[in-house]
This record gives structure tokens, sequence and C-alpha cells, in this order.
């Protein structure tokens, strides 16, 4: 489930809005997809004593090594956003403003979380 929701235009990258997200939240890894690949992001991340869990981009020089096998967990984000977008709402963004749209994520998350 999400811990948090930001909007943002559709053709902006998602690593824009990554150091907000972390915030001052304690974890041990931060799993991400290759999104995320960024010197300057793994740099923050090891900072605040994050292991980052992203797999490097397929045109880096030198590749990243990260564990496999913990990254196999990154897929429960995967299926949340799968079934988020069963909502028909959402999956075509009725909404015309992003707090009517961010409303909706939060009904619908609320939803799936309650098995309704």
């Amino acid at each position: 489930m999400p811990l948090e929701i930001l909007i943002t235009k559709g053709q902006d990258a998602d690593i824009g809005q990554a150091e907000k997200l972390i915030k001052e939240d304690r974890c041990k890894y931060l799993l991400a997809d290759r999104g995320y690949d960024s010197d300057t992001f793994r740099n923050i991340l090891k900072k605040k004593g994050i292991n980052s869990v992203i797999p490097g981009r397929k045109n880096r020089k030198q590749p990243i090594e990260y564990d496999q096998q913990l990254y196999k967990k990154r897929n429960a984000a995967e299926r949340f956003f799968g079934r988020i977008k069963e909502f028909r709402r959402i999956a075509t963004r009725y909404d015309k403003t992003s707090v009517m749209f961010k409303g909706a994520i939060a009904l619908a998350s609320i939803a799936i979380w309650l098995n309704v």
C-alpha cells in the first residue's frame, strides 16, 4: 500500500520525485526499477544509510551490482499499480484536477486495503 502519493505531469520522470518520497523515512533497503538509476540518487541513499537495490541502466559503462533475490520483492509495488488500474476512473484519468485524481487514488487504495 502506498505511504505517500505525489501527482506529477505524465511526461515527468519518476526520479525527479524520488528524494521527496524518501524524506526522513528509516529503512534498510530501497527497491526501485531502472528509472531510479542515478549516481546522485544512490549517493543520497548512501548518506542516509539506505542500501539501494536498483539495477543499472543497460547503457551504463560499469555494471551496478544489486541483490537480485531482494529485487524480486519489488513486484509487490507493481501488483499494486496493476490493481489500482482496475478502477476505470484511475486508469483513464477521468478527473481533471490533480486534487480529485489524488483523492480517487486514495479511495481506491483504501478499497484495495479493505478487500472491497
